[in-house]
């Protein structure tokens, strides 16, 4: 399980900011799109629920693993949510989701995912603690339930991935943030104002995505018509919105960027 320990170690462990199911596949799905090796404009989230909508990814036991399967060359790369409450998604056991593994396939990594996820099913078939994911609270402790898991599919874990494995251990845990902390991006909360006959108000505490949103143009029909705006560095993403007298709607989204080296 290489690319889930790859996912640990990489900062793609992240606490889901609610329990709605589609809110949640849509909230990872743009992690994936952010990560540089994935090109620019690959609509994961499109793929992701077109599958989700003829296969219930649930497998059980708290846990749902799904992928996307690209026309390109890459590498195999996941990203891991959490819910601490829990998601309904169908499970065939009834038991609410607190682990969502989303996977991107490239073309050359067929046979690695197929080995992976195999991997996965066994580990999660023999593993006892499982039902210790239902009273985690802290998602440092859901990191050290992971490497646990990870560890106890002794056949599916060479010297390397058990250094790896040691070395994570070893490091000082990462307390839970409202909002992921991930080493290569920035995520910033935004609420954009929008209205009949007025410029759009962008409310922000970073300046420079306020400054790129003010003269962004069709920042509001992007958001209204497809949830998602993109401009340069920085991705936005609607996550509700309310509409108020005089046709005035206010936009609750999240913008993300590379962080800059």
């Amino acid at each position: 399980m290489d690319t889930l320990l790859d996912a640990l170690q990489e900062g793609r462990l992240i606490e889901l900011p609610d329990n709605n199911k589609d809110d949640a596949l849509e909230f990872l799905a743009h992690i994936l799109e952010a990560i540089p090796s994935i090109p620019t404009g690959t609509d994961v989230f499109a793929m992701v629920m077109a599958r989700e909508t003829s296969t219930n990814t649930a497998l059980g036991k708290g846990w749902a693993c799904l992928h996307v399967r690209v026309p390109f060359d890459e590498d195999l790369v996941c990203v891991v949510g959490w819910s601490p409450q829990g998601i309904d998604y169908g499970a065939p056991d009834g038991i609410p989701v607190s682990i969502i593994v989303m996977y991107i396939v490239p073309e050359n990594q067929r046979n690695h995912y197929i080995r992976e996820v195999s991997i996965l099913a066994r580990a999660l078939t023999g593993y006892s603690g499982l039902q210790k994911l239902q009273s985690i609270k802290e998602l440092k402790d859901v990191r050290d339930h992971l490497l646990d898991l990870i560890s106890t599919t002794k056949e599916a874990v060479g010297q390397e991935t058990r250094a790896r494995m040691i070395q994570l251990q070893a490091r000082p845990s990462v307390a839970a943030l409202p909002a992921p902390d991930l080493s290569s991006l920035i995520l910033e909360p935004v609420t954009l104002v929008a209205g009949p006959n007025m410029k759009p108000i962008v409310l922000a505490q970073n300046v420079s995505l306020v400054e790129s949103l003010d003269s962004a143009p069709g920042l509001i029909e992007e958001i209204a018509q497809r949830g998602v705006f993109h401009d340069g560095g920085w991705r936005v993403i609607k996550r509700g919105a309310v509409t108020y007298h005089g046709d005035r709607v206010v936009y609750d989204c999240l913008a993300i960027t590379l962080a800059k080296k």
